[in-house]
């Protein structure tokens, strides 16, 4: 298997659509999943965050323990949807690299509705690995057009994330892999590799 880069989105996707994650308190999430969109009580005034990496929602969710994150979301998107948010996320720190001097990334940071954060990714025991994966905030904007524009599906995914935490926990590892999503490199549009230091 190819070393993944330093920082490089994997997810599940296709030529149209990408598969992202949040945990939410059950009220939000039976909601939204009848819905098949986010309403009330999600608050549109909030940033919300959302992860095309399966384990690192587990390891940010315990398994869907975590006192308001009792239900794991799977949610498909347009591409172009995805695609737009990353061609406008400024990352959530500063980086010379990106950035001329702080005050730059500051003013661009305030400006922006999408803001970029890059963690370690976890393995099946939510161990952190050398590699990053991304988390996407959303605000303003961002919000209004994931749930109104981008949002293709909703699924509670928890009875799943259930059942590849008993057998991760029974060291049946093998068996709980073949259950996670298949996720593999998102190329991204140029303009956001610059911006958001994807790659090395």
């Amino acid at each position: 298997m190819k070393t993944p880069a330093l920082r490089e989105i994997r997810a599940l996707h296709d030529a149209k659509t990408v598969t992202v994650y949040q945990a939410y308190p059950a009220s939000i999430a039976l909601a939204a999943v009848e819905a098949q969109q986010f309403v009330p009580p999600f608050r549109m005034g909030r940033m919300t965050w959302i992860k095309p990496s399966f384990l690192w929602m587990m390891y940010r969710s315990g398994w869907a323990t975590k006192q308001g994150q009792e239900r794991v979301l799977s949610i498909v998107l347009e591409r172009n949807g995805f695609d737009w948010a990353l061609n406008h996320g400024v990352l959530s720190h500063y980086d010379p690299v990106v950035h001329s001097n702080v005050e730059q990334w500051r003013e661009a940071h305030r400006g922006s509705s999408v803001v970029v954060q890059w963690d370690p990714e976890r393995d099946l025991m939510l161990r952190p690995l050398p590699h990053r994966t991304i988390q996407i905030g959303l605000r303003d904007d961002a919000v209004t057009r994931y749930v109104e524009e981008w949002t293709i599906s909703i699924n509670d995914v928890t009875e799943l994330v259930k059942s590849i935490e008993e057998h991760a926990r029974a060291d049946r590892a093998d068996q709980a892999l073949s259950m996670c999503p298949a996720e593999f490199p998102y190329v991204a549009q140029p303009a956001a590799v610059e911006r958001l230091r994807i790659g090395n």
